[in-house]
């Protein structure tokens, strides 16, 4: 696995690439770059490129079963619709907390919906992981971060792993059927160079964390323990989705936030979308179900 070698797909130079989901029904990528407010496409088959600019710093971007997308902008949670590029809020979040956004999220297989959320200035405790479910408002399981990532689910949906950024901790919780949260406890103190990011977890329950500031994506296997490593020509490694028709592409942003002049003359990939190929497949992404009132 060491062995391995990303390719670029797309140097989009993002400033901070972010949120990489692939969409079956299109053959598609989708991602976002926060700090530039902006949503992309990429088609690997055509090498088709999409871009459309968001109204506010957008921390994800995910299918929903009704068509179109649910996205995470400052503010809550909107629906996204590509072929008009509107952005309508839905489902306000956090209206109380004007400095916080919203930053990773996952879709689980009944539909509901995880995001967390984090202090924009990266100084506060003020971040959240939340949870929303068919009509239900949005409900908070645990606080006090100051950056959220993750989260994402185990191959049997009894998991949920989930990211504290600047604590370089990786913390899991057990899911029961009703999607309550329960036993929060250490999945793994992250020990590679940077603070763990994004992650996704494959077919075979291994756990994909990419490395800000570490140049790479650390492969975990269920017990916590590193089973080896993705080496990028750039520092800042954001988060890795699985695509394809069999699940074993690996596509992977990144960002060329807090790099200086230097850093990007030695890093002129910083930004691109990147990808590899996998030993081990990736989940089928679900689509979000949650209602959206008008």
């Amino acid at each position: 696995m060491n062995t391995l070698t990303p390719e670029v797909e797309w140097n989009v130079g993002a400033l901070l690439g972010e949120g990489p989901v692939w969409v079956e029904r299109e053959r598609a990528l989708y991602f976002v770059d926060i700090k530039r407010r902006r949503v992309h496409r990429y088609v690997p088959e055509s090498g088709e490129r999409s871009s459309w600019e968001a109204p506010a710093q957008t921390g994800f971007v995910l299918p929903h079963a009704d068509g179109g997308f649910v996205c995470g902008l400052q503010g809550g949670l909107h629906r996204f619709t590509p072929e008009n590029a509107r952005f309508v809020l839905r489902v306000p979040v956090e209206s109380g907390l004007p400095g916080n956004r919203l930053n990773d999220a996952h879709v689980d297989t009944e539909g509901r919906l995880w995001f967390g959320s984090m202090d924009d200035a990266e100084r506060e405790p003020t971040g959240s992981l939340w949870r929303v479910e068919g009509d239900q408002a949005p409900r908070v399981h645990d606080s006090g971060y100051i950056i959220t990532n993750g989260p994402a689910m185990s191959p049997d949906f009894r998991t949920l792993y989930h990211v504290d950024s600047l604590r370089r901790a990786i913390y899991t919780f057990d899911v029961g059927n009703d999607g309550e949260l329960s036993s929060r406890r250490l999945f793994s103190t992250h020990a590679p160079p940077g603070d763990p990011d994004g992650l996704v977890v494959d077919a075979e329950g291994y756990v994909w964390v990419a490395t800000f500031g570490g140049a790479r994506i650390e492969r975990y296997a269920p017990n916590g323990l590193s089973v080896g490593h993705v080496a990028f020509p750039c520092s800042n490694v954001t988060k890795l989705a699985f695509g394809g028709d069999d699940l074993r592409t690996a596509y992977v942003t990144t960002a060329r936030k807090g790099l200086d002049e230097a850093a990007l003359a030695r890093e002129p990939f910083a930004g691109a979308l990147f990808s590899f190929r996998a030993p081990a497949a990736g989940q089928k992404q679900s689509l979000c179900r949650i209602v959206c009132p008008d």
